[in-house]
């Protein structure tokens, strides 16, 4: 699964890989950018590649944060290292069932179609083999930066390794290739694994009309209750 061309967008996870890991944070003053965090968004951003944050946020099912908690802590993470261009959160629990609660691929396509990219051009980074495998099931490419809470067998599994996010991210600008960005292994050729690759774009993820205005877009947070567009919600 190679790229047709250049990378065009990067989206990270949140926790554990832009920030440190904090369970079910609610306070802002508890955010703390991980080393080379700013260096690595700022990098994207010279080159004109759009930058996002994909994350999932199970403590608003459980009743331990609030929507406005995690709305709070993204704007403390666009004070600290944004604006980024999409904010596309899954406040849903593991048990609910939704399409887009990563390793589920509808952040990642929600996230593609908000800044008008193919998800083929997009590099998913992250911390845990959810946030590669959804990127995987989406199309787009992943890169794992391990952390203590990354498990052996998810290192093993990851196509592509970064000792650390701005490591990661110099390996897609310093690319010699002319059809894809500079990892180290070998894209995946066949199906992603442990699921079947999605049957479409994610409800509410087009990657054309009104999101696709040719601009850069308003950052965007889609809120588990009001503001914008959930790309949590199936259509009627």
């Amino acid at each position: 699964m190679r790229p047709v061309g250049p990378v065009k967008a990067v989206l990270f996870d949140r926790d554990g890989t832009l920030v440190h890991d904090v369970p079910y944070n609610g306070d802002p003053e508890r955010v703390r950018p991980v080393e080379g965090a700013r260096e690595a968004v700022a990098l994207l951003r010279a080159r004109d590649i759009r930058v996002g944050v994909v994350t999932n946020q199970s403590g608003v099912a459980r009743g331990l944060i609030s929507g406005t908690d995690v709305r709070r802590v993204n704007r403390r993470i666009d004070d600290l290292l944004g604006p980024f261009d999409v904010w596309a959160i899954c406040p849903h629990g593991p048990d609910d069932g939704c399409h887009c609660r990563k390793p589920q691929p509808g952040l990642v396509l929600w996230a593609a179609g908000r800044v008008c990219t193919d998800p083929a051009d997009c590099v998913v980074v992250g911390d845990i083999g959810a946030d590669t495998e959804a990127a995987a099931r989406a199309g787009a490419h992943g890169i794992l930066v391990p952390n203590a809470r990354t498990r052996p067998e998810e290192t093993e599994a990851a196509a592509h390794t970064a000792p650390d996010l701005l490591t990661a991210v110099r390996s897609l600008l310093d690319d010699p290739a002319p059809d894809g960005p500079a990892l180290d292994g070998p894209a995946p050729d066949g199906p992603a694994p442990d699921g079947p690759a999605p049957d479409g774009p994610a409800p509410d993820a087009p990657h054309d009309g009104g999101a696709c205005s040719g601009q850069r877009p308003a950052t965007t947070a889609p809120a588990p209750s009001g503001g914008a567009p959930d790309p949590c919600r199936r259509p009627s």
